[in-house]
């Protein structure tokens, strides 16, 4: 009997102390990881966020960059650090939801390893075009790599991200023999598109808005089900003659899996609330973010659906990694 309510009082005073510690959060600085290149969307969104949890908490808010294999470093970081909320991960949806069926050795368990706390955004992706690519149209780029088959290359943010997938599909779709080229990230994947080392790319608007702006790149067609209002003249792909094309990424903030309850609800409050500022709003929007903030159980039932989704394109395309 002695352990026995020793067992109830310990528990007692743990869940007495879980919203204690909730309250006093942060104690020290925050680290937000964001597993890709700097200069990305997810980089865009974890930045924006940061400067105004850094107001809202009264403490230093980082981002610090770990890219490599679609996220997956970055994101075995965050499941060995101290699950105290002090390291978060913003992240793209294909890590969450494409990886688990791509890679052999993913070396996390989203479920297991990792707890959601909400989905920031959600973009649209764009295809483009470097300008030497003699097409202006999908048909005509389509009628171009039928032409020459394997001679066209299109860059993505690396195996397994949303833009290799989009290209795969793309590729299932029109019968079009494409070569795919992987990076460590959106910026460094149109640096050589810009550069006409590859000649298009599926990307997020925002990493790429202000290229097509400048004439750098073309855009020919954005893979949503509707034009997005920064590009209006921009026609959807579904609209260009392959019908059903529609796609979109998303971006989310998650903490690891043994993070407290009460702490997990901290952080969604916190993050959905800087996701509500005028000023963030107003920064991402301008990039071309749709601002989502729909919570964690969102966010879990978010994840299982596209899992199924993207299985089936990862099987269809022949996608594996042994890492």
């Amino acid at each position: 009997m002695t352990a026995a309510r020793t067992l109830i009082l310990l528990c007692f005073l743990l869940g007495s102390a879980l919203p204690a510690l909730a309250q006093s959060f942060p104690t020290h600085q925050v680290t937000i990881i964001s597993p890709y290149q700097a200069g990305g969307t997810s980089d865009i969104i974890a930045r924006a966020i940061a400067q105004k949890l850094a107001q809202i908490w009264s403490q230093p808010v980082i981002v610090e960059n770990r890219p490599g294999a679609n996220g997956t470093i970055g994101i075995r970081a965050v499941t060995r650090a101290p699950a105290d909320g002090h390291t978060l991960l913003a992240v793209a949806s294909s890590a969450l939801t494409v990886n688990p069926t791509v890679f052999a050795n993913l070396g996390y368990d989203v479920g297991r390893d990792l707890a959601p706390i909400t989905r920031t955004g959600q973009v649209t992706n764009v295809l483009v075009v470097h300008p030497s690519v003699p097409a202006r149209t999908v048909s005509e780029l389509i009628a171009v790599a039928k032409a020459r088959p394997g001679t066209l290359s299109y860059a993505s943010q690396g195996v397994g991200s949303n833009g290799h997938l989009n290209g795969e599909l793309f590729k299932l779709r029109t019968g079009v023999d494409l070569l795919h080229v992987p990076y460590k990230g959106s910026a460094p994947a149109v640096t050589d598109l810009i550069g006409g080392q590859v000649q298009l790319m599926f990307d997020n608007l925002p990493s790429v808005l202000e290229q097509i702006r400048a004439g750098s790149l073309r855009a020919l067609a954005v893979t949503s089900s509707r034009r997005s209002p920064l590009l209006p003249d921009v026609p959807t792909i579904a609209e260009s003659g392959v019908p059903g094309f529609d796609t979109s990424a998303w971006f989310a903030f998650l903490a690891a899996r043994d993070t407290p309850e009460a702490l997990r609800a901290a952080l969604e409050k916190a993050v959905v609330s800087a996701l509500a500022d005028a000023d963030v709003q107003h920064r991402l929007s301008a990039a071309g973010v749709d601002i989502v903030g729909d919570g964690a159980a969102a966010l879990a039932a978010k994840i299982t659906q596209d899992t199924i989704v993207w299985k089936d394109v990862v099987e269809a395309a022949k996608i594996k990694v042994d890492q």
